[in-house]
């Protein structure tokens, strides 16, 4: 019997303005190649950084939200290293007196240790085409937070849980965009297996993994590939790993450096950066509701455990029901309820974000309070919401049209009756005890209603007009 130990360092690209050091815009994606460059991230001989106040702002209010550590003074330092994409040579980057250092992340009963966080610019992107390759330097010098986990995780699916996670945590903090597609959340992951309650086995590192499926796909293929070598009495050699998509395996990229090969040396450009307490109180007291918290606020409104953890940690989702819950017509469990199944559902459907819709908080609670109500059936609200998913007025729809529930027995009646003669055959079936067959009538009773009737009343009403008790 093995298990896998994973630890994961996760690169976030920060949505600063500007790049981490220089002045140059650091949105970049989807525009043309090297269009967002200047000296310094060129590395032009003479140019010289300066470290950008919101991106370190950013990184406090990412620390404080996971209880890490932060130093008095931040000190950046060089890490050198042969970067094809990084013009300078080197990176900018923390050594011994990261940004944060500890704290933790919940996840599900129990939390992950962070080991560290700290800031760093990125390197420009290499486009490899048939016998050369292209340089787009836009993203080289844009600031990330490079998070480093203790080995605490034990499988594939935790991986992934804990990568949206955070996602939802940063999008939170309105730090990060997080869209792996776009390359601003990406991953590398360490990876052993060792027989439970041995030390740690021989490690080896999975480089930049792009999507949440990716990681776990690669940590699948590579916790099987080394609990065979152990099986076999071999020993597992420590590696630097990439990851084909297409056949789902790893592949050796190069020898695993060590610490002493980046060769870390204070940046001589850049002298160290104080953190007064009085800004970092200040950062602490702007941070929002954290998920967990929001998660807990929700179970205390009477959402399930599940739905709740699964709305706080949707950001786009908790915010569209926090503004759902003020409005005051619905319960918030039916609201989850409708925002996590009919809502996600025809949203997916249609390729839209939540954003992208015409939805509001007011007109879903509007829709859901109808149907709480008992104005309206399941079948109608289900029928009207596409229409008050484009900004329709669901209390409008249901008067125009008329559906609102037929629930005068009188009238009833006369339709149950009319229901009786036309299945003859089905109703013989109940009066001898198959009451599957009653789900036949009231079908038929609810078509010929348009869906407006009140199904409990109707099977009522169908039961004491055959005679059955």
């Amino acid at each position: 019997m093995y298990e896998a130990v994973i630890g994961l360092e996760v690169h976030l690209h920060l949505k600063t303005r500007t790049k981490a050091f220089c002045g140059c815009e650091a949105e970049y994606f989807g525009e043309e190649p090297n269009t967002h460059t200047c000296p310094v991230c060129l590395g032009l001989p003479g140019a010289l950084p300066v470290p950008n106040r919101q991106a370190v702002e950013y990184g406090l209010r990412l620390a404080l939200a996971l209880g890490s550590r932060v130093p008095e003074r931040l000190v950046f330092h060089r890490k050198n290293y042969f970067y094809p994409d990084l013009p300078k040579n080197y990176q900018i980057s923390q050594y011994d007196l990261p940004l944060g250092q500890g704290g933790a992340l919940p996840l599900g009963e129990r939390s992950v240790r962070i080991k560290r966080l700290h800031l760093e610019e990125d390197a420009g992107k290499s486009l490899h085409l048939e016998g050369r390759t292209l340089l787009d330097l836009n993203r080289a010098g844009s600031p990330l937070i490079e998070l480093v986990t203790e080995p605490d995780l034990r499988t594939p699916e935790e991986a992934r849980l804990f990568l949206q996670h955070i996602q939802a945590l940063v999008q939170t903090l309105g730090i990060s965009d997080a869209s792996p597609e776009e390359g601003k959340l990406r991953a590398d992951v360490n990876v052993s297996v060792r027989r439970p309650g041995e030390a740690l086995g021989t490690k080896v590192e999975i480089k930049n993994l792009n999507s949440f499926k990716s990681v776990q796909r690669a940590l699948e293929y590579e916790i099987r590939r080394q609990t065979e070598i152990l099986r076999r009495g071999e020993r597992v050699k420590q590696a630097t790993l990439g990851f084909e998509e297409g056949s789902g395996k790893t592949y050796p990229m190069r020898t695993k450096e060590e610490e002493a090969d980046y060769r870390y040396f204070p940046e001589p450009d850049l002298p160290p950066v104080p953190i007064p307490r009085s800004w970092l109180e200040e950062v602490r007291q702007s941070l929002p509701e954290l998920p967990w918290e929001k998660a807990g606020r929700y179970q205390a409104l009477g959402i399930r455990a599940k739905d709740a953890e699964a709305l706080a940690y949707t950001p786009a989702m908790a915010r569209f029901l926090d503004r759902a819950l003020e409005v005051g017509l619905a319960s918030p469990q039916a609201l989850a309820n409708w925002l996590l199944a009919d809502v996600a559902g025809l949203l997916n459907e249609r390729g839209l974000s939540l954003e992208e819709s015409g939805l509001t908080p007011e007109g879903l609670s509007r829709l859901v309070a109808l149907f709480e109500r008992g104005e309206i059936t399941s079948r109608v609200a289900k029928g009207l919401l596409p229409e008050v998913l484009e900004g329709k007025d669901p209390e409008a729809l249901v008067q125009e049209r008329g559906l609102r529930m037929v629930a005068d027995e009188g009238a009833l009646k006369g339709v149950v009756e009319e229901v009786l003669k036309a299945m003859p055959e089905a109703a013989e079936s109940v009066r001898q005890g198959k009451l599957k067959a009653l789900d036949a009538l009231v079908g038929q009773v609810m078509r010929r209603t348009r869906g407006q009737a009140q199904p409990d009343l109707v099977r009522r009403l169908l039961l004491e007009a055959l005679g059955v008790g």
